[in-house]
């Protein structure tokens, strides 16, 4: 499967419109998500980590009791990509059932 180019900056700037929460940091998506306590972080990242796997696309992230940081950047395209994007708005998803 052929990988996701890298965005332009006005592409990721237009993506970030719809990514509520999410910023650019470092040169990659960024998002901290705090929830009620540690089972609720970590049933979010379980499930974000099923659907991640699915994606072959994986985030590097920060747990710290019930605080989830994320950022994402395809490696291998050398920046953001749509692949980013699509994690990001899915993560937006699952976040919503756990908040």
């Amino acid at each position: 499967m052929a990988r996701p180019r890298k965005l332009t900056e006005s592409e990721i700037q237009s993506a970030l419109e719809s990514l509520a929460g999410w910023r650019l940091k470092e040169g990659k998506l960024h998002r901290e998500y705090t929830f009620t306590d540690f089972a609720h972080a970590f049933g979010f990242m379980a499930a974000a980590a099923v659907m991640a796997e699915g994606l072959n696309h994986h985030p590097e992230w920060c747990n710290v009791w019930n605080r989830v940081s994320i950022d994402l950047t395809t490696h291998d395209a050398g920046g953001i990509t749509e692949l980013d994007v699509q994690l990001a708005a899915k993560m937006e998803e699952i976040a919503g059932r756990f908040a």
